[in-house]
């Protein structure tokens, strides 16, 4: 860092040497101290003590770069609310950190810390605290002191236990402790009445805790452990819960209690032993996914599970009726054309199989469209260049015939749950939107081959596209995304083409080398160095060749 950096609030900068016209209402360096300084994405081994001489900072952000110790002077910047040192290399934290008594905010994801001060305690103030991808193996007691922290995130260590006193962060909503060596949950930490979202998954959970005090607990995400039994005590209490997900379990039941869950929205209980459900699990009122792949259930057949949520709800509330249907469930369809189907263009619907609604600016659509369709089968929707904030949630009635989806050119920010029913699907187009993430249940589009997602949001490759292996083309172009993962990407053998033009690649993993069934991979326009811009010039067969060279023997 340069040293005048440091003395910016000493030194007379440049500009009032040259012109001495300078009035004293304009002298701006003599009325403010530098608040705010942000080294981030540099080459930095190391910070100088001098960060002393800046003690009004605020915020201090150095994220990205090769820092394997802090200076202790850091501990004097007794202003100092956000400090981010994320993505270094750091193996400890200076005992002066401390002192900050006014910092909010400390992030210290991505470094190789092994263990942390014993006085954590201290930063009394914190509420947010990001420690995850990390080696620690254990959590200071001192950390019941922070009664201020709001999120706490954990994943990613090598932690194999709580601590009991974790339970008295008072504040804490959002606690992520995801990919650890967890056998167990502190049973202290059902008290912990704020909590809203708990990670618990990729441990080694045996059994859930009981949550007797956490009424505001609204996600709780324990897949990927070895829980084999659910039990009605770790249900009762949790009143708020909206996501509960299980998936990669040993879970062979499922209680009754679990209808107390009045406010579950998402349930995912994909590949468990579950042989049996309670037919009263159709009654949930909010219930809008249920997933069930994988478990050896005797009673629902395999095509119902394939056909979504509602339709299983459905049969499962048939079954508590005891298959007595009310009457006049449905209306007859009748011959009459409606009124409105005037301006529709039905020949298009019947012919054409297409449902078109574009370059109409329009911010919903019209649900005549729908009713148009009624029994006939829509093969292609197209609702491209609107004011669309989200996708028309009756696109879900077309599930059973709809294999061409454009949303091109709108105002979408999500991707809903209902385009994850459409399991026809082989072509999607929601270029030019505003996404910056794909949900997982995209998952279950199992025939999708060709996604656009270029001119979007993105910061990250939406890892559910790694598990749909029918595809064979993917446009992300013109986002941000910031890394790719190569041996996820050499599973997808159907790949062909993969545009990942002006993004944030920082790097390109020698492995995608290894991609050998990519015929068109299009990286220019991003910020790494290596293959340069010749070797890229020379097609798709050289980059991989290049690449594969530089795989280390």
């Amino acid at each position: 860092v340069p040293q005048h950096v440091w003395r910016i609030n000493l030194d007379t900068p440049e500009e009032a040497h040259q012109n001495l016209s300078f009035g004293a209402v304009d002298r701006w360096w003599e009325q403010t101290d530098l608040t705010k300084l942000i080294l981030a994405s540099n080459k930095l081994q190391s910070l100088s003590e001098d960060v002393k001489l800046l003690p009004a900072l605020t915020v201090l952000d150095v994220h990205d770069n090769q820092l394997t110790s802090l200076p202790s002077a850091l501990g004097q910047l007794e202003n100092l609310q956000k400090l981010d040192v994320s993505h270094n290399k750091l193996r400890s934290i200076p005992e002066e950190l401390m002192q900050l008594s006014h910092l909010k905010s400390l992030l210290l994801h991505h470094n190789e810390l092994s263990h942390l001060p014993d006085g954590f305690g201290q930063l009394v103030s914190l509420e947010e605290l990001d420690l995850s991808n990390n080696h620690l193996t254990d959590i200071p007691t001192s950390f019941a002191l922070l009664i201020n922290l709001v999120r706490l995130n954990l994943a990613c260590n090598q932690l194999k236990n709580l601590p009991a006193d974790i339970s008295a962060m008072k504040s804490l909503k959002q606690l992520d402790c995801t990919k650890n060596y967890l056998e167990t949950v502190p049973s202290e930490l059902a008290t912990m009445a704020s909590l809203e979202q708990l990670y618990l998954r990729k441990n080694k959970l045996r059994s859930l805790p009981e949550f007797p005090s956490c009424k505001l607990l609204k996600e709780l995400h324990a897949g990927e452990n070895q829980i084999e039994i659910l039990n009605a005590e770790n249900l009762k209490h949790l009143n708020s819960l909206s996501v509960l997900e299980l998936r990669d379990n040993k879970i062979k039941s499922v209680p009754d209690e679990i209808t107390l869950l009045q406010k579950l929205e998402r349930l995912d209980l994909t590949n468990n032993d579950i042989s049996r459900l309670p037919y009263a699990l159709g009654n949930l009122p909010q219930l809008k996914f249920l997933a069930l792949e994988g478990n050896p259930l005797r009673t629902i057949r395999r095509d119902l599970l394939q056909k979504g949520t509602q339709e299983l709800l459905k049969y499962l509330r048939s079954k508590i009726q005891d298959d007595v249907t009310s009457p006049n469930e449905e209306p007859p369809v009748t011959a009459m054309t409606l009124p409105s189907e005037s301006r529709i263009n039905m020949h298009a619907i019947t012919s054409l199989k297409l449902l078109e609604y574009s370059e109409k600016q329009a911010a919903g659509i019209p649900d005549e469209m729908f009713d148009a369709v009624r029994s006939h089968a829509v093969a292609t929707v197209n609702f491209s260049k609107n004011q669309l904030n989200e996708i028309p949630p009756r696109i879900v009635e077309l599930k059973d015939s709809v294999c061409d989806v454009s949303l091109g050119f709108n105002k979408i920010s999500s991707v809903s749950l209902e385009l994850c029913m459409l399991h026809k699907l082989t072509h999607l187009d929601i270029r030019n939107n505003f996404l910056t993430s794909l949900p997982e249940e995209m998952e279950a589009l199992t025939r999708l081959q060709v996604i656009n997602l270029s001119f979007n949001r993105f910061k990250v490759f939406p890892s559910v596209l790694y598990r749909i292996l029918a595809l064979e083309t993917i446009l992300l172009g013109n986002n941000q995304v910031g890394s790719i993962d190569p041996l996820q990407l050499k599973k997808m053998d159907k790949l062909g083409t993969l545009d990942l033009q002006n993004n944030d690649l920082l790097q390109v993993p020698p492995e995608l080398g290894n991609c050998e069934t990519l015929r068109t991979l299009l990286l220019e326009g991003n910020p790494f160095r290596t293959p340069r811009a010749a070797v890229l010039a020379k097609g798709t067969a050289a980059v991989l060749e290049y690449l594969r060279s530089r795989i280390p023997a």
